[in-house]
């Protein structure tokens, strides 16, 4: 058990990096928590249509945070060198990118609104309205876009801060944003201190203002503190990146970004063969999602500091302990998330009850709590797997384990049990998800074999 227990100083320095990273995501999807609650007390065809656009942009995030971890890989190992220049190269990257690909999002969705929200809208369910669903998130989603830039920026900047082991200021700049969505929620939704009740709309202004805020603060902290971020130092001076160098983010970091929009879009696949059921099931989804994903930031954490720690240790020469460290770190994420799977079975007949909606949304949303929570100790092994194999820069290979697996078992199942056949939501559900387990013998396979041990910066150019 040596092998997977670490001693005092390695759970110190663990939680030294994950405790912030935990308290940013856990308050931010408390936040969203909130922030789905007050939608969905307006009424259920509001919050599927909020639901249904939050699925689409998803997909978006999702390719943001493919686009900046390329590059991150090169950060955090340039860290553990103390190459700040390298550090500055690679923030310029992230910026160009994550920029490019919000530009492009932002035309998607105002150019095919209709269309994308269309194909998850079904059979109506009990009581509800799919046109009263489809206004509702058109009109939220026409705001939402307005926030799409200031999101990348702050993907690119707090990206950064964490690999170079500032996790505290995205920490906080994260809560004071989610602060200011839930003040304008409650005000902008509702109608509050004199303010018209804007509903879906006001939900959306508020989102667009929390982006804003979270922004300015990383971005302003950053260039304010040199003597902490050397890399801010004239980084946008002479904008260049060495093309020895952008040659191989390119070519570690393309697998990764496909793997990251592809993985997405396949989740949103499936998300769509689900809601062949009726939208009931969306409605349903949303909910059970949203306390399932405030369950899910221990798991989900710890692969950002499985990125972090691995990434410095390979980045500086000493592959000694690197092993070692990985075991503890996935046995500690595995072993914390069956108590939180435990603690989330025992909440769902409770949370459903807090949202305006039907008893069969309700029933259904109790169901999908709890299969989510049985499978949680699996996602938190293959999220920590995912993590330590891309930090040594095998990210072809993480794309075929990721997404790859998903596109080519995950969705043609999906596709046939929900269209050709007439399987309840529930039995499917499962089935879907117990394809995972296929996965978690490859994880191991190539945990096992050790092929993620690289070292990718040692012999990088920079010229």
């Amino acid at each position: 058990m040596n092998s997977f227990i670490g001693d005092k100083a390695f759970y110190k320095r663990v939680l030294h990096i994950a405790i912030p990273i935990i308290i940013q995501n856990g308050i931010t999807n408390f936040m969203s928590l909130l922030d789905n609650i007050m939608v969905g007390r307006i009424g259920t065809e509001e919050m599927s249509g909020v639901a249904i656009v939050n699925q689409l942009f998803f997909v978006f995030y999702l390719a943001i945070f493919g686009a900046v971890s390329g590059p991150g890989i090169f950060t955090a190992q340039y860290v553990g060198q103390k190459n700040h220049e390298g550090i500055r190269y690679t923030v310029r990257f992230k910026l160009v990118i994550s920029l490019l690909i919000a530009v492009m999002g932002i035309l998607l969705f105002v150019l095919k609104d209709q269309e994308l929200i269309s194909l998850f809208l079904h059979e109506q369910g009990e009581g509800i309205d799919a046109s009263a669903t489809l206004s509702a998130a058109r009109n939220y989603l026409f705001i939402i876009n307005f926030g799409l830039i200031p999101f990348a920026l702050t993907q690119a900047y707090a990206g950064t801060l964490r690999e170079s082991g500032e996790a505290v200021v995205p920490m906080l700049a994260g809560m004071i944003g989610v602060g200011f969505n839930l003040v304008f929620n409650y005000i902008l939704i509702f109608g509050h201190f004199g303010a018209p009740a804007l509903g879906v709309v006001g939900a959306a202004i508020a989102t667009v203002i929390s982006r804003y805020v979270e922004c300015f603060i990383v971005i302003f902290w950053t260039h304010s503190h040199p003597e902490k971020n050397p890399f801010a130092v004239g980084l946008f001076r002479n904008f260049r990146i060495p093309s020895g160098l952008t040659a191989k983010i390119i070519v570690k970091g393309t697998p990764l970004f496909l793997n990251e929009l592809m993985w997405s879009m396949g989740m949103t696949a499936l998300t769509q063969c689900y809601s062949m059921r009726g939208l009931s099931v969306i409605a349903a989804f949303n909910i059970s999602n949203t306390i399932t994903n405030l369950f899910n930031v221990f798991l989900i954490s710890m692969g950002s500091v499985v990125a972090i720690m691995i990434g410095q240790i390979l980045g500086s020469g000493d592959m000694s302990h690197v092993v070692e460290t990985d075991n503890r770190l996935i046995f500690f994420s595995v072993s914390m998330s069956a108590v939180l799977a435990g603690i989330q079975a025992l909440a769902a007949p409770f949370f459903p009850l807090l949202y305006n909606t039907t008893d069969e949304i309700r029933s259904l949303a109790c169901m999908f709590i709890r299969i989510a929570a049985v499978y949680m100790p699996m996602n938190a092994f293959l999220n920590a797997a995912y993590f330590t194999i891309r930090s040594g820069g095998k990210t072809l290979i993480t794309f075929l384990f990721d997404s790859a697996f998903l596109w080519v078992v995950c969705w043609p199942v999906a596709f046939v049990l929900s269209r050709y056949t007439a399987m309840p939501i529930g039995p499917l559900y499962v089935c879907i998800l117990s394809l995972e387990l296929i996965k978690v013998s490859i994880g191991f396979y190539m945990l096992k074999k050790k092929i993620w041990i690289q070292d990718l910066v040692g012999g990088t150019t920079l010229q």
